[in-house]
């Protein structure tokens, strides 16, 4: 960022308002290096600023990346219409920000989403050029079968699809589970392939996107964390 008043960084943080940021700087609610600042006209240099808020730590970040464990029944929408949305998950902060999903998930499907503020960084890992592996973990409604996994790896065809789709990898891992590692992220391209293949899928969880794996980053269902640059690398 650089160096900006105090309620122009205040703002920039997602706390609301000018008005309101400026109001909260006055009230004695915003504390650096111990001590309430009360002049929002105060100039900081951004680089490393930690804000105390609420009594609550927040580090100054000029755009935020985020990896959710996303749990079931939450839509990934700006305007959910039949379960609660993703964004109820994370502070408040970051809906003032226009944090917004990278992509989707179902909203019955679970695990790793990634939550952006960067219009730029959302776009290119949206973007169908890019061909990133994706590692789902499915259950199955009729057991797996070697005939599935070939199927699954040669490749179905989608109904609107001008070619099949195939898995990079399908590995069974329990008597209806399935380890599918796909690189296309077309809509809801699990489920519809295993309907392909003659199969249906109960549950879906996304364990990974690229290199980086919820379990890496140790993060419990609904629970949320930054990425720092090391783990946006392994997006890559």
């Amino acid at each position: 960022m650089s160096k900006l008043s105090l309620d122009r960084i205040i703002q920039s943080q997602g706390f609301g308002t000018r008005k309101y940021c400026r109001a909260l700087i006055e009230d004695g609610e915003v504390v650096i290096d111990g001590a309430p600042h009360t002049n929002y006209k105060t100039s900081f240099d951004t680089d490393g600023l930690v804000l105390t808020v609420f009594g609550e730590p927040w580090q100054v970040r000029e755009r935020v990346y985020i990896a959710l464990h996303k749990p079931a029944n939450y839509e990934c929408s700006r305007k959910p219409s039949h379960h609660p949305g993703v964004l109820t998950l994370l502070p408040e902060q970051f809906t003032w920000r226009d944090v917004q999903p990278v992509g989707r998930l179902d909203h019955d499907t679970t695990g790793m989403l990634l939550m952006s503020d960067d219009g730029p960084f959302i776009h290119a890992q949206s973007s169908p050029k890019r061909h990133v592996p994706k590692i789902y973990q499915a259950t199955t409604q009729e057991p797996v079968t070697q005939a599935l996994i070939d199927e699954l790896l040669a490749g179905v065809k989608l109904h609107d699809e001008p070619a099949p789709l195939a898995a990079l990898s399908c590995v069974q891992r329990g008597p209806h589970q399935l380890e599918i590692v796909l690189e296309q992220g077309k809509y809801h391209q699990v489920k519809r392939m295993l309907a392909a293949a003659s199969n249906h899928c109960l549950a879906l969880h996304r364990s990974a996107i690229g290199g980086l794996t919820l379990e890496a980053l140790g993060i419990a269902e609904g629970e949320w964390c930054f990425l720092d640059q090391a783990q946006l690398d392994l997006l890559a």
